[in-house]
């Protein structure tokens, strides 16, 4: 059984394709530690937006590789033997089967592209 973390995951998709998507107001209205929304539908990908504080847990994806990239904060990705920082305009695609846990220090926005079927909570430590 897994934990429960106080996390909010929409993964319903908020924008049909032909949609404009606005960040900003997602942003805005956020008021939570740590909340993703699936932003669109790409072919077998989504697209979600991160508004991220503090740490999250252990984990790994044994079938999906996951991309992050930074809009505005800083993010640190720990692996087991080294730590990614990623500042505004920058990414990094982790993959699959290999354990990290994101942090973000401060406020952080950051878009994820990864599969459609993906669990984010991910296999735990």
């Amino acid at each position: 059984m897994k934990k429960k973390y106080n996390y909010n995951q929409q993964m319903n998709v908020k924008y049909n394709h032909l949609e404009v998507i606005d960040v900003p107001t997602i942003v805005e209205e956020c008021k939570e530690k740590w909340f993703n929304q699936t932003l669109t539908k790409i072919n077998g990908s989504v697209a979600r937006l991160g508004i991220v504080e503090g740490d999250y847990h252990w984990h790994k994806h044994d079938n999906d590789d996951e991309f992050f990239f930074v809009l505005s904060g800083q993010l640190f990705i720990d692996l087991e033997d080294q730590t990614i920082e990623l500042n505004p305009n920058q990414g990094t695609t982790i993959t699959k089967g290999v354990m990290h846990r994101p942090r973000a220090p401060k406020k952080t926005v950051m878009l994820m592209v990864e599969t459609d079927s993906i669990d984010p909570i991910g296999e735990e430590k």
